[in-house]
C-alpha cells in the first residue's frame, strides 16, 4: 500500500525533524531473540517500521544532569506526538495496527533510522542529523500494514574524525561505531547498587550524576547545533539535582516529584549514590 498523502505534514506537525520508513524484516538481524519475540507479540505479522527524529538540544548550560534528561521525559513526549501520527494512519488504514514506541520499544531504533536514510552514522553509535547534530530522540511506529516505504540510500558514515572515541573516558567506543554498553559511563551512572572502587573513581571524577554527554559535546556536528523547536525540551528545564533535593524522598514521593523526567525511572538510589561519591 502506498503511504498516504499528507503523511509528511502530519510528521512535521508532530515535531519530527525528519522521518522515513523501512521494511521490518531486515531489522530483525539487529535484534536479540527476546526482542524479536516482543516485537512479534506487539504486532503479529509486522511488515514495516516508520521512524522519526525529534531534536532536544536547548543549549549547554551548567548542571549535573545530561542534556537529554533536563526537559520532560522524552518517552511521554514522543508517545504523545507519535500518537497523532498513528491516529492519522488508522484513519487511512483502519484494518491495520500502528504501534508507537520510544526507546522502550524492542525495535533497534538507530538501525531503523539509518536504514530509512535518516542522518549519518556517528562513530559514537548515534544518529547525526544536521543542523541538530546527534541531539535527537528517535521514535518508531511498527505496523502490519504492507506499506510501500520509499527506498532510500542507507545513511552514510560521519566524518570519522575520532573525536568521540578519544574523548570517551572508559574506551567504550569501538572503531566500527559499536558501543560497549557495559563500559559506557552513561550506563554506569544509571546502574543500581554498589560500584567497584574503579567505577566509583570514574563517577567521582565525572561532571554528571546522570548520563554522559562527552562523545556528543566534542562532535564537530554538534558545535553549532540548532536549538529544538519543541517546548517540552526547551522549557521548564531541570539542569541539576543536589542531595538536599532528594533528602527524605521515598520511592513514591520521588516519583511524585520527578516522575515526569527521564531520569526518574531508576528511582532515587543511583542519583543519591553518585552525589554521595562526589561529596566524599
Amino acid at each position: 500500500m502506498k503511504l498516504p498523502d499528507g503523511l509528511s505534514g502530519v510528521f512535521a506537525a508532530a515535531g519530527a525533524a525528519a522521518w522515513g520508513g523501512t521494511a521490518y524484516g531486515p531489522l530483525e538481524e539487529h535484534m536479540a531473540p527476546i526482542a524479536r519475540e516482543k516485537a512479534r507479540a506487539l504486532c503479529p505479522g509486522a511488515s514495516a517500521v516508520l521512524v522519526a527524529a525529534f531534536p532536544y538540544y536547548a543549549g549547554e548550560g551548567e548542571g549535573n544532569l545530561s542534556l537529554y534528561a533536563r526537559g520532560e521525559d522524552y518517552h511521554r513526549v514522543l508517545g504523545r506526538r507519535l500518537n497523532t501520527v498513528c491516529t492519522f494512519l488508522v484513519e487511512q488504514y483502519p484494518s491495520y495496527r500502528f504501534i508507537p514506541g520510544a526507546d522502550s520499544s524492542p525495535l533497534p531504533e538507530r538501525e531503523a533510522a539509518w536504514a530509512a536514510g535518516i542522518g549519518l552514522r556517528g562513530k559514537n553509535g548515534l544518529v547525526i542529523l544536521p543542523p541538530y547534530g546527534s541531539y535527537l530522540f528517535l521514535g518508531t511506529i511498527l505496523t502490519d500494514c504492507p506499506l510501500e516505504v520509499e527506498a532510500r540510500p542507507a545513511a552514510p558514515d560521519c566524518l570519522s574524525c575520532g573525536a568521540c572515541a578519544a574523548a570517551c573516558p572508559t574506551g567504550a567506543l569501538g572503531p566500527d561505531g559499536r558501543v560497549e554498553v557495559s563500559r559506557c559511563l552513561s550506563d554506569l551512572t544509571q546502574r543500581k547498587g554498589a560500584v567497584t572502587a574503579e567505577e566509583g573513581a570514574l563517577l567521582r571524577s565525572h561532571g554528571l550524576i546522570w548520563g554522559c554527554d562527552r562523545c556528543q559535546t566534542v562532535c564537530p556536528y554538534n558545535r553549532a547545533a540548532a536549538l529544538t523547536p519543541l517546548p517540552e525540551f526547551r522549557e521548564g528545564l531541570l539542569p541539576a539535582l543536589t542531595s538536599a533535593d532528594l533528602a527524605g524522598l521515598t520511592g513514591r514521593s520521588f516519583q511524585a516529584k520527578y516522575g515526569g523526567r527521564a531520569f526518574a525511572w531508576r528511582g532515587p538510589g543511583p542519583l543519591r549514590r553518585n552525589l554521595a561519591l562526589k561529596e566524599e
